[in-house]
């Protein structure tokens, strides 16, 4: 139809050609977007403003849009998880001056696949009679300091060896043998031990003796992620999850490329071995590697003064209810951030801090703090833009109410 002619025909049937504008401007030919599902009030789970850090039960940390676009480019994609692992592996072991790297499931299993690949190196045999070490020829023995033994350790005795708890240079002499594994020193704690991380490797080099360090929390600052790979450790883990804002299910293990290579033949994709429940997708080594790469290029200063600018802003709405103390300090090993400390007179303020905990719980919005009855402690690190100011708000609502 030639435009004239069609002008002539909605001119004659009006009602026609407005059906036809209907049809080019009504919402079917251009259908709305459907709303986003918000997953967490469908299933009925409580989301809240994290002021508390990055606690696993609370799910860490929050990634960056950067390895959230490299988790959904791998989801679209198939590849070989060893090759993936290999390159990937390559770039993370550059940036951090290790030998080898290898992306786990956590920090935890990473401490577990490490000390495997110390145990077995890469026999088979040995690799498959994990945990059970009597009979196999393999060592059974971790020397720890009595100051660094935690929980977590258990990631250490999971490959069938028990830990040697000593506290001085001269019980460490004594305690080592031809049991000897590893010595596992535990960075967060190095200030309540009497052997400090350069006397640990020495003494074990010395004795020719593999040397693992803990840091799964211990970055910012930035260079931890290559200083204990320089000191000469022999194998390194952190957490993804943390402050490098990964996937709270990956971490990193470095180090030695023999103790690496050893690793990775108890993890999967192999079966039959320790480390086969240890598994982590093509996603997750892809975001842990992009998050790495974010992670090194902040300006760690500008963003430490941030968070400082934001505890201030908490604290102030907190010193301006009478019965509260507070104090501002950055733990110098790990979870390095400013943090508030708040305390209370109990003859002025009536509710406990399990009782002001429920109180910001159960609030709208829902924020989350840690402490105990006699102190709360708040960190600025997992705030979204913002919410520093919605829980400086909720603070001082509660303090006032814990005073009436």
């Amino acid at each position: 139809m030639k435009r004239r002619d069609l002008i002539k025909a909605l001119t004659v049937t009006p009602v026609a050609g407005a059906a036809f504008l209907g049809d080019i401007t009504n919402a079917e030919a251009a259908p709305k977007q459907a709303p986003k599902r918000d997953y967490f009030a469908e299933l009925g789970v409580r989301t809240f403003i994290n002021a508390a850090g990055t606690y696993t039960a609370m799910t860490a940390t929050l990634m960056r849009p950067e390895t959230m676009e490299a988790i959904r480019a791998a989801s679209q994609q198939f590849c070989m998880l060893d090759d993936l692992q290999d390159k990937v592996g390559e770039r993370i072991a550059a940036i951090t001056h290790a030998e080898a790297a290898v992306v786990t499931s956590g920090a935890f299993a990473g401490l577990t696949l490490g000390l495997a690949g110390i145990l077995t190196g890469k026999d088979p045999q040995k690799i498959r009679s994990l945990p059970h070490l009597e009979g196999t020829g393999m060592k059974s023995e971790v020397i720890c300091q009595k100051s660094h033994a935690i929980g977590y350790n258990q990631a250490l005795t999971n490959t069938g060896c028990k830990i040697i708890m000593i506290e001085t240079v001269e019980e460490l002499k004594n305690a080592i043998n031809s049991n000897t594994a590893s010595m596992h020193f535990l960075h967060a704690n190095a200030d309540s031990g009497k052997i400090m991380h350069e006397e640990w490797v020495a003494i074990a080099k010395q004795n020719g003796i593999p040397t693992s360090i803990d840091i799964a929390a211990d970055v910012p600052p930035v260079s931890n992620l290559w200083r204990f790979n320089d000191m000469g450790f022999d194998m390194v883990v952190i957490s993804g999850g943390k402050a490098l804002r990964g996937p709270q299910s990956a971490g990193i293990l470095m180090g030695k490329k023999d103790i690496i290579a050893g690793a990775r033949l108890s993890m999967p994709p192999r079966g039959e071995t320790i480390g086969r429940g240890m598994k982590v997708n093509k996603e997750e080594i892809l975001g842990m590697l992009v998050a790495l790469e974010e992670f090194i290029k902040i300006d760690h200063d500008a963003m430490a003064k941030q968070y400082e600018q934001k505890i201030n802003q908490i604290k102030a709405a907190v010193d301006s209810v009478k019965g509260f103390k507070t104090s501002v300090s950055t733990p110098k090993l790990a979870n390095v951030t400013p943090t508030l400390r708040i305390t209370w007179d109990s003859s002025i303020v009536k509710m406990d801090g399990d009782q002001m905990k429920l109180e910001l719980r159960n609030g709208k919005p829902s924020i989350e703090v840690v402490g105990g009855k006699d102190n709360l402690g708040i960190t600025a690190w997992c705030l979204k833009e913002g919410e520093e100011k919605i829980v400086a708000k909720r603070m001082k609502e509660v303090c006032q109410k814990a005073v009436s």
